[in-house]
């Protein structure tokens, strides 16, 4: 009788230390976003038997590799249709790769895409293709960024393919704004979000108080996109004349020790359109106490009837 309540007993405490086991190995596989694998038909064709068989070994990261290599191949070969069933599987079983996903998305939506423009006669088919092309590398980016939700890198991949190949200026600034805020992001995204939000129709009034923060931050973000939309956005809504960059600019000129950035951003405002006789003044002052040779100096429209010196 005793034995049998010691045996009751070992099996309950088993019981409890398995599930207790079982139940931290899937949180962590939930964490891990590896959690969602499943073995499939696609994989199967893809890696062949014994790769299949490495897979449910625990060598999914060599078997992905591979099949990232056949990809490859697969694109040297022009097999489009191919490499997204390969990049398919292999961000499948790697999603938290994030190279993975970022590359599916180059490949599709500017490689494929590319290929579709050089290659295609008819402008009408060839528009629709390469749109396709475009939102396949959208939902590799998406898929990527549901696997890896603090990914600054895919956000940003995201925002460049809303700006660059769908014209989705506004869609392309929240990617960006998403980049963001993530940890280990590069500054540049918040310029860029502030970049694209200038190219969206009703949002001008914001992007203006948005790049012109970046602007008053440092003159370091004193870049020539910077000056072409601000001064763009300053004749849009109109801004007083007493307010704009360039006075700003023209006074940071006469600040000892400045000359060399202070050119830099003269010629910028120049060449994205500054006229103000004050502006070229200053840049010509500049040039003659920084002994810049004629040939180097900023020069005007053909049209400009300035005196250039």
């Amino acid at each position: 009788m005793k034995g049998r309540v010691l045996g009751i007993l070992v099996l309950l405490a088993w019981g409890v230390a398995k599930f207790s086991f079982e139940s931290r190995l899937e949180q962590r596989m939930e964490n891990t976003r590896l959690g969602g694998f499943k073995p499939t038909v696609s994989l199967r064709q893809q890696a062949g038997q014994a790769g299949f068989i490495a897979a449910l070994g625990g060598l999914r990261a060599a078997v992905a590799d591979l099949l990232w290599i056949r990809a490859h191949t697969a694109w040297h070969d022009v097999q489009y249709g191919r490499m997204k069933l390969l990049f398919d599987t292999c961000t499948a079983m790697q999603p938290r790769r994030i190279l993975f996903w970022d590359l599916s998305a180059w490949h599709m939506a500017w490689n494929g895409a590319a290929h579709i423009e050089n290659h295609e006669p008819d402008p009408v088919v060839r528009k629709a293709k390469m749109r396709e092309f475009f939102m396949v590398g959208k939902d590799f980016l998406q898929r990527g960024i549901e696997s890896n939700p603090d990914s600054w890198e895919l956000y940003e991949r995201l925002g460049t393919l809303y700006k660059d190949k769908l014209k989705d200026f506004e869609r392309a600034s929240k990617a960006y704004d998403e980049a963001s805020n993530r940890p280990g992001h590069l500054e540049y995204t918040r310029r860029f979000a502030a970049y694209a939000l200038a190219e969206v129709p009703g949002r001008e009034r914001e992007a203006y108080e948005r790049l012109m923060t970046l602007f008053n931050e440092s003159e370091h973000e004193w870049l020539l996109t910077l000056f072409r939309h601000i001064q763009n956005l300053e004749a849009k809504l109109a801004i007083p004349d007493e307010q704009r960059i360039w006075r700003t600019v023209v006074k940071f000129a006469g600040t000892p020790g400045k000359a060399g950035s202070a050119y830099a951003a003269l010629t910028d405002l120049i060449k994205t359109g500054s006229r103000e006789p004050a502006v070229i003044e200053a840049a010509r002052a500049l040039e003659q106490k920084m002994d810049i040779p004629a040939e180097r100096r900023v020069k005007l429209p053909a049209q400009d009837k300035r005196p250039t010196d």
